[in-house]
């Protein structure tokens, strides 16, 4: 219950040698809340693992199980990983938010140019949407944001998942089971034959699931996914590494998108500054710069982190017919081509988010040092 009032995405709960340490993930940073005697960490790891229907007498495996908690004000559910370490079980419990309320993709952080680009990709009735960003970035959440404005009685929408992260009405979601050899490439493979609109892959992983997503995307389907990249273009040539024939690509990449995720100031408390008082690195332009900006406080509404919650930070490409015509020819220097179409990067977006006063420069430089 305290974990879910501060906000918390994970809770940590580790042995050491002397004492146990609990600590919540809020808005991507590990905080340490409390600790325990390590007389008290048996009886509360026990606890967990019977309620999340667990081994309680295997401590030498990891395991994976699931708690759902339904009280009168809100439901949660709980993903428990336990992991066996020197001083004892670690257990990691990921708190997933009853998310049957719509997620607006208006609210996630994207700028009105991007949005725009964005849903122009996604209302088509075929073509392949990627998503990259590393793990923890948001992808997940813009996925289901758009699935749920797709969700329409008239669709067949399937998704293929590892895990399933949501419950979403009116959508049928299938969790991955390599195990018994359910995989993203096998499961695609018997969406063809289920009469669907529209394909949601957890991630592209492989040649043969890319391969399968393509086909999918060709054969008159809308197919979205996820891919490990450091910017939306990249993922142009990370398929090609993968062996995607650069042909089949024109023909059926729509959009793409990277992202990352970044800390909300605080409304409460956050405080407005010059430019002049903020430590510049020399390759942030001038005209770049905003004229004021806003820094962290902390108060008791956002707990003294001068934050409150996370925005996203995007990059959307379209891939128009210039764009496929370089597909084809393997010419992945596009920068004027993306600057001549209004394509701006993740890090002249954070400065946006920077100037409208939602983030501060601490959140929007490693991006802006990747990104420049």
């Amino acid at each position: 219950q305290e974990a879910k009032l501060y906000g918390s995405s994970d809770v940590h709960i580790e042995p050491f040698e002397h004492f146990a340490r609990v600590r919540f993930r809020i808005d991507g940073k590990l905080i340490e809340k409390f600790r325990l005697g390590k007389e008290d960490y048996p009886g509360l790891i026990n606890q967990l693992k019977i309620r999340s229907k667990l081994d309680i007498a295997e401590k030498r495996l990891p395991q994976d199980g699931r708690i759902f908690l339904d009280t009168s004000n809100w439901k949660l559910d709980v993903r428990v990983s336990t992991l066996p370490t020197l001083h004892g079980e670690k257990i990691v419990l990921r708190l997933l938010a009853d998310h049957k309320q719509q997620i607006e993709l208006t609210e996630l952080g994207f700028q009105e140019a991007e949005l725009r680009r964005y849903l122009e990709g996604v209302q088509r009735p075929n073509g392949l949407i990627l998503i990259s960003g590393p793990t923890g970035s948001g992808k997940t959440t813009t996925l289901y944001g758009t699935l749920q404005l797709l969700n329409q009685p008239d669709r067949n929408i399937l998704t293929i998942e590892d895990p399933i992260e949501y419950t979403l009405e009116g959508i049928n979601q299938v969790q991955l089971k390599e195990s018994i050899g359910l995989h993203f490439a096998s499961a695609l493979r018997t969406f063809l034959r289920q009469d669907p609109d529209i394909i949601m892959v957890g991630e592209i992983r492989d040649l043969e699931t890319a391969q399968m997503a393509v086909r999918a995307s060709m054969t008159g389907h809308l197919v979205l996914s996820t891919i490990h990249t450091n910017s939306a273009w990249g993922i142009v040539s990370r398929l090609m590494e993968m062996g995607v024939p650069p042909f089949l690509l024109a023909d059926t990449l729509s959009t793409v998108v990277a992202q990352r995720l970044v800390r909300r100031l605080c409304a409460a408390c956050k405080h407005l500054v010059d430019w002049q008082l903020i430590d510049w690195p020399d390759s942030v332009p001038a005209d770049v710069r905003p004229d004021h900006c806003y820094i962290p406080q902390g108060c008791e509404q956002c707990f003294f982190t001068g934050y409150s919650g996370r925005i996203a930070v995007y990059e959307v490409i379209r891939i128009d017919a210039d764009l496929a015509q370089c597909i084809k020819k393997e010419d992945l220097d596009t920068g004027a081509l993306l600057r001549q179409a209004g394509v701006r990067s993740l890090a002249l977006n954070g400065m946006s988010l920077l100037r409208q006063g939602e983030t501060s420069w601490e959140e929007i430089a490693p991006i802006w040092n990747v990104q420049s």
